[in-house]
C-alpha cells in the first residue's frame, strides 16, 4: 500500500483514497485538508489509533480498504481504458468544485479528450426523472440542443429518461456534453446506455469520482449529484417527482449559490410535482433556451420580450383604439355618447368611426354606431374583426 518515495506520492495517495473514502465523505475530506494526503494514507496503513470521527468498525473497514488498494494498478488500468486522473491543483481541475468544501472530490477520473476545466466554465446541468414522459424527454432534448448550439456544455448523469434525452440532444446538435457517473468511468452504467456513454466519451467527457471497475450504489447516485451542481453555472430540472434524486441536484445548486431552474409541466402530473415545488421557492421558471441563457449567461445575454403575435387591433392608432373601446358590446350608441366615453371631441369621434368602418370594425345603425357582428367577439378578446 505504500506510496512514499517519489514525486507521484500525492497522486498515488489520492488514487488510493478513492478506494477508501466514499464520495462526499466530509469527515475524510477534513482529514485530507487538515493533515494532508500523505499523513492520512500513512495513518491508514499503520492501522493504529483511529483518526477523529472514525471509531470501531468504521475505522477497521477503512484500514482494510486501504490495505487492499493498489493505486498503481488502478492508474495502469485507467490508462489502458483511455482514462486520466485529475487532482485538485492540476491545470485541468475545475476550481468551482472547491466550493464543496470538505465534500470536494478527492480527484476525478476523466474519459475523453477535451479539458474538463475549460468545458466546465460554460456549462449547464439538465437533469430530471428517469421514468420521464414524452413531454419531459422532448423538453430535455430541445433545451440541450439549443444550449449546445449556443456554445454551452450540457452536463447530466447519464441515466435513463431526462438525462439520456439531454445528452442525445446535445450530441445531435453537434455540441458538447459531459456525463457524471456514480461508478467507474470504464464501466458504463446503466448498461442500456453503454453505446450512448461511449459516444459521449468520443465527442465529450465522461467523469466520476470512483476508480476503475467500481460499481454504483444508491448512496453514490445521490452524492454524485453534488458534483453536477457544483461543476455547472446552473441546474435545470425538467421533470421530477416529489422524491426525485434530481431535486437533490437542484437543492445542492441552491446551497452553492448556483442558478436553479425548473420547466413547468401539467398540474395533474406527479412527475412535475417536484419541479412545481421548486418553483414555489427560489427556482426560476424556464420554458426555452433563451430563459436559461438569460440566467446563466454573461451580461447582455437577455431573453427576448414575450408577447403574442401582432394583431390588427395593435396597428390602430391610440385614438382609434380608444373610440373602438367606447362602443357598447350590444346595441348602438350616438356619436356624442361615444365621444364622451372616449374622452374626445364629437368631430374627432366621428372621424375615427369612419376609419373603423373602413377596417370592418363598426357600422352605421340609423343615427348611431355599433360593432359589426364579426367584431363583437373579436374586440372582447383583443383580436381583429377578420
Amino acid at each position: 500500500m505504500s506510496v512514499d518515495g517519489g514525486p507521484d506520492e500525492e497522486l498515488l495517495g489520492r488514487v488510493l483514497l478513492t478506494r477508501v473514502i466514499e464520495p462526499g465523505d466530509e469527515v475524510g475530506g477534513r482529514w485530507v485538508r487538515e493533515l494532508g494526503v500523505g499523513a492520512v494514507v500513512r495513518r491508514l496503513g499503520e492501522g493504529g489509533a483511529p483518526l477523529p470521527g472514525a471509531r470501531g468498525t468504521r475505522w477497521a473497514g477503512l484500514v482494510a480498504r486501504a490495505r487492499a488498494a493498489r493505486p498503481r494498478r488502478d492508474l495502469e488500468a485507467a490508462r489502458d481504458a483511455g482514462v486520466r486522473f485529475v487532482s485538485p491543483g492540476d491545470a485541468e481541475w475545475p476550481g468551482q468544485l472547491d466550493d464543496l468544501g470538505d465534500a470536494r472530490p478527492l480527484g476525478l477520473w476523466v474519459r475523453g479528450r477535451p479539458s474538463l476545466r475549460m468545458w466546465a466554465l460554460r456549462s449547464v446541468a439538465v437533469v430530471g426523472a428517469r421514468a420521464c414522459t414524452e413531454y419531459g424527454a422532448h423538453m430535455a432534448a430541445t433545451l440541450a440542443a439549443g444550449l449546445a448550439e449556443q456554445g454551452w456544455v450540457v452536463v447530466s448523469g447519464g441515466a435513463y429518461g431526462v438525462d439520456g434525452a439531454a445528452h442525445r440532444g446535445a450530441l445531435g446538435a453537434g455540441g458538447a456534453t459531459v456525463a457524471v457517473l456514480a461508478c467507474g468511468v470504464d464501466r458504463p452504467y446503466p448498461r442500456g446506455h453503454t453505446q450512448l456513454i461511449s459516444r459521449i466519451a468520443e465527442q465529450g467527457l465522461v467523469i466520476g469520482e470512483l476508480p476503475p471497475g467500481d460499481h454504483p450504489t444508491p448512496s453514490r447516485f445521490i452524492l454524485r449529484n453534488r458534483v453536477i451542481a457544483a461543476l455547472t453555472r446552473g441546474t435545470v430540472v425538467v421533470e421530477a417527482a416529489l422524491r426525485s434524486g434530481s431535486l437533490v441536484t437542484a437543492r445542492a445548486a441552491q446551497r452553492l449559490g448556483r442558478h436553479t431552474m425548473g420547466v413547468p409541466g401539467p398540474a395533474t402530473s406527479g412527475l412535475s410535482a417536484g419541479v412545481h415545488d421548486l418553483l414555489r421557492g427560489e427556482a426560476a421558471l424556464v420554458t426555452d433556451v433563451a430563459d436559461v441563457v438569460e440566467l446563466v449567461g454573461d451580461i447582455g445575454e437577455l431573453a427576448p420580450d414575450r408577447r403574442g403575435p401582432v394583431l390588427p387591433r395593435d396597428l390602430l392608432e391610440p385614438a382609434a383604439r380608444q373610440v373602438l373601446a367606447a362602443l357598447p358590446g350590444r346595441g348602438s350608441a350616438r356619436p356624442d355618447e361615444i365621444a364622451r366615453s372616449a374622452q374626445t371631441a364629437p368631430d374627432d369621434a366621428i372621424a375615427r368611426l369612419y376609419e373603423l368602418r373602413a377596417l370592418g370594425y363598426v357600422e352605421r345603425h340609423g343615427d348611431g354606431w355599433k360593432l359589426t357582428r364579426q367584431a363583437v367577439m373579436s374586440v372582447r378578446d383583443g383580436r381583429g374583426p377578420g
